[in-house]
């Protein structure tokens, strides 16, 4: 487990709630789907995170 990666992702998501809400509040769609894309990337970001773990525990 990288423990920067899952900040990094976690800062991904936290970006992407923040634009996404931003956009809610100003009518702005496109940084609505903006925000949206970058949950999605942290979610795929961490899932991989995830994967990589259970690949470790099987190895050891």
């Amino acid at each position: 487990m990288s423990l920067e990666n899952r900040a990094k992702a976690t800062a991904k998501n936290v970006e992407g709630k923040i634009q996404e809400s931003v956009g809610d509040l100003t009518g702005d769609t496109n940084a609505q789907v903006k925000g949206k894309e970058k949950q999605a990337e942290a979610k795929v970001r961490h899932a991989t995170e995830d994967v990589k773990d259970e690949v470790k525990k099987a190895i050891d």
